[in-house]
């Protein structure tokens, strides 16, 4: 079955949501068929740059649109993988040859800054003279790497990231034609973790479905998303306010104990100063873009406890006002940092093999699916053998890794490592009791009952 981002991709312009700065002109220009033979789709990631590319390529040769249909008049080309001189020669070469069935031949070229520099030079003499038969739409999240001389020969669009009120209603209209039971406020949630990608909402979505068979409340979407919780932030903001050293300490470090990596905190801050600045906070603010690796605790904590002669408390001895927390950032990442290896170090000697490199294999799965790496991030793990073994904390967060589609993306990213998911709160210590256990039991030729010392007998 086809995930909630390809079955709910836009088929026609009026479909597209959220971009009517670009769809309404692309109509507008498509009626009076004033077609250009360059477009520039520029924007950030998830927001429709390519979905829009390939409506226009069918629109402009009268094509009906298909998720599934291959025209040969169609080429799509990833600038990634396509990036050389001799890529694009060979384009020009093809290109030249009049189209099969339609009225244009079409080259889509997504991250098209990834050219190299030859590459953008042979591309340019062909949008100098393009052969009247081809258009280019080239896509890219990066604008400022596309040379000004490609950017002036096209027709250049701009995406911006989607409204999460935007996005909350379009999840919402899906939720309700799936018959997924969620509530509104995990759909909020859900909505402001995605940072405007219709693309990360609708995967996010697709990955909480699974959470309940009931009503998904917004209490099972933090969990799952390895979210920190709003009122620690808002609380740790406040006590900076107050200038209480030893407490800022407290819900720092009961914040960093439960799995909150720094730039995470940090994020949350920086947010909640931005939707309402006040002088106070400014040298506050003035530090925290400081706060990355290495050291990013002991930065985050010299940015809380110093320059601390701020404006004090009111006379009534009472807490500021702040704003309501905001939901933690999509990218924000979540490290278990009771149970997986030091934050300054990349995996524990005892858990590494000759052959496998677990903190690659998060960042593998991290840039597959943002869920899953989040219940990693909440897992111990150790590798024996030739299988990785994953120990859960809790029932949930099996279910989630242990779904079909999830239990492929960790196999995928294993490196040839099998993937045994064990059950909730067990650990690598007690599984190594039980299958020591076991062993002994084989060789009794019976049970082992074990008292729950550390002796078996």
């Amino acid at each position: 079955m086809k995930n909630l981002y390809r079955r709910y991709r836009p088929l026609k312009l009026e479909d597209v949501v959220g971009q009517n700065q670009v769809t309404d002109v692309l109509s507008t220009a498509l009626k009076a068929g004033k077609i250009g033979h360059a477009y520039l789709f520029i924007g950030p990631r998830g927001c429709g740059k390519t979905s829009v590319a390939r409506i226009l390529a069918h629109e402009v040769n009268g094509f009906k649109y298909q998720l599934e249909d291959d025209y040969v008049d169609i080429i799509e080309i990833d600038g990634a993988s396509n990036r050389g001189i001799d890529d694009i020669r060979e384009l020009r070469e093809k290109a030249a040859i009049a189209p099969t069935s339609g009225k244009y031949k079409i080259y889509i070229i997504d991250e098209v800054h990834m050219l190299t520099t030859p590459a953008f030079n042979a591309l340019l003499k062909t949008l100098e003279e393009p052969p009247a038969h081809v258009i280019f739409i080239m896509a890219t999240t990066d604008a400022h790497k596309v040379p000004v001389t490609i950017t002036s020969r096209s027709q250049v669009y701009t995406f911006k990231l989607a409204e999460t009120e935007v996005l909350f209603e379009h999840l919402k209209s899906i939720a309700k034609q799936e018959k997924i039971k969620i509530a509104d406020e995990a759909l909020k949630i859900i909505a402001k973790q995605a940072k405007g990608s219709f693309r990360d909402a609708m995967s996010l979505l697709d990955q909480i479905s699974t959470l309940s068979k009931t009503e998904i409340t917004k209490e099972m979407v933090i969990e799952a998303m390895g979210l920190p919780e709003g009122e620690k932030i808002n609380d740790l903001l406040a006590t900076y306010l107050e200038g209480d050293v030893a407490k800022i300490t407290t819900i720092l470090k009961d914040l960093l104990s439960s799995g909150v990596k720094p730039t995470t905190i940090t994020e949350e801050i920086i947010e909640l100063i931005i939707d309402e600045p006040r002088p106070e906070l400014m040298p506050l603010l003035a530090k925290l873009p400081e706060v990355k690796e290495p050291f990013a605790e002991a930065k985050l904590l010299v940015a809380l406890t110093t320059q601390l002669e701020r404006t004090p408390m009111s006379h009534s001895g009472s807490r500021r006002s702040l704003p309501s927390p905001r939901g933690s950032r999509a990218n924000s990442r979540a490290a278990a940092l009771r149970n997986t290896p030091s934050r300054d170090t990349e995996v524990s000697p005892r858990l590494t093999s000759a052959d496998f490199n677990y903190q690659t294999f998060l960042e593998r799965v991290q840039n597959l699916n943002e869920v899953v790496y989040k219940q990693l991030q909440k897992c111990e793990y150790e590798v024996k053998g030739n299988t990785l073994h994953l120990y859960p904390k809790t029932k949930i967060i099996k279910n989630i890794l242990t779904s079909k589609n999830n239990k492929n993306i960790l196999t995928d990213q294993a490196g040839g490592l099998k993937i045994e998911v064990h059950e909730a709160g067990q650990h690598p210590e007690s599984a190594q009791k039980d299958e020591t256990l076991s062993k002994i039991s084989d060789i009794m030729g019976g049970e082992v009952i074990n008292d729950g010392g550390d002796n078996p007998f």
